[in-house]
């Protein structure tokens, strides 16, 4: 059958299932079972057309309805970590590219204009942090400002005011991905002027060593983080064959489960930077007191690196190639996902 007359032949049908929900239980799995039999033939014989991916598209909403449905279990924590999230992220890998590329280039222009301009760092830092910070750099004591009596209370602010940024940058999404810009835009323009204060000191490689053990994980977050603000744009702008309020509600709704899975990653992130990260400043103090050997700040840097760069990005690109995987009763079924 030509695939003009196949979609002519079913296109009211799934155009209904789309945007009508069965409250019925036998209706929903019959709705089930027509679309695997529709994505089975559509596979076989146009295989890279984007009816294909509509079908597939509409089969897991079902899928997932129906599995929401069902009496959750401890694994389905597990699961949702090891599958669900990823298969999320996959499906937004070129809304990750563009965000990662855009806060690179915000650094940049950081690293930038404080190599043209003395006067730039201390604008956009501040006089007094600046000022401090060289303080500490002539006494010998290049990452006191990491120092602090109380760093339980500093764990707790660190891991709030990432977060509030990570909910900012989501909700700027609302602004068609404007205001999320912007914040990537500070953050980055910031990160830049920070880093090249320290390398015009001859810190360069010792300021990575001592901020990217908590800042690895931090500035990824934050990065994805303004992600979840293009993605729920993406869902306004863009609403492809979905009307623009479903387009909205499943941008949305990815979005903010990309923004909550971070919480984690801010608090581990937090907790390297008020617990690990002092420490590894004092192998850089004059005095060298009770400093961490060089090669563990290399094994944490390493090793966050490693992890953050196979959960949000191998590691969901392999569940794409494979297709999306769903465990019920024991039985393990595949729907295989071509969205993009």
């Amino acid at each position: 059958m030509r695939e003009a007359m196949f979609i002519k032949k079913n296109v009211e049908k799934w155009t209904r299932y789309q945007q009508e929900k069965s409250a019925n239980p036998d209706e929903t799995a019959e709705r089930f079972t027509t679309l695997v039999d529709d994505l089975s033939y559509a596979k076989t014989y146009y295989p890279r057309s984007k009816v294909t991916r509509w079908i597939n598209s509409l089969a897991g909403e079902i899928y997932q309805d129906i599995y929401r449905n069902k009496k959750e279990k401890f694994s389905r924590i597990f699961d949702f970590w090891k599958y669900e999230l990823p298969i999320t992220f996959a499906k937004y890998h070129r809304i990750l590219l563009f965000t990662f590329l855009a806060f690179s280039l915000f650094v940049a222009i950081g690293v930038w204009a404080s190599m043209h301009d003395e006067e730039f760092v201390s604008s956009i830092l501040g006089s007094g942090y600046v000022a401090k910070t060289e303080e500490n750099i002539a006494k010998g004591d290049p990452f006191g400002v990491y120092k602090d009596d109380n760093q339980f209370s500093m764990f707790v602010y660190i891991a709030l005011n990432n977060i509030r940024v990570a909910f900012l940058t989501f909700i700027g999404g609302f602004s068609l991905g404007f205001f999320t810009l912007k914040i990537l835009w500070s953050n980055g323009i910031m990160l830049g002027c920070f880093q090249h204060l320290f390398f015009t000191h001859g810190l360069g490689l010792q300021s990575i060593l001592t901020i990217w053990i908590h800042g690895t994980i931090e500035i990824i977050s934050i990065v994805l983080g303004g992600a979840s603000g293009f993605i729920l744009a993406n869902g306004i702008i863009f609403p492809g064959t979905y009307s623009r309020m479903e387009s909205f509600k499943r941008g949305a709704k990815d979005a903010a489960k990309l923004l909550i899975c971070l919480v984690p990653f801010f608090i581990l992130a937090s907790f390297f930077e008020s617990y690990v990260t002092h420490l590894m400043g004092r192998t850089y103090d004059s005095e060298n007191n009770g400093g961490l050997p060089i090669w563990l700040g290399f094994l944490i840097l390493g090793a966050s690196l490693t992890f953050m760069v196979w959960y949000f990005v191998v590691w969901p690109i392999t569940l794409k190639k494979r297709g999306l995987v769903f465990k019920q009763n024991n039985i393990v079924q595949r729907l295989y996902s071509n969205n993009g």
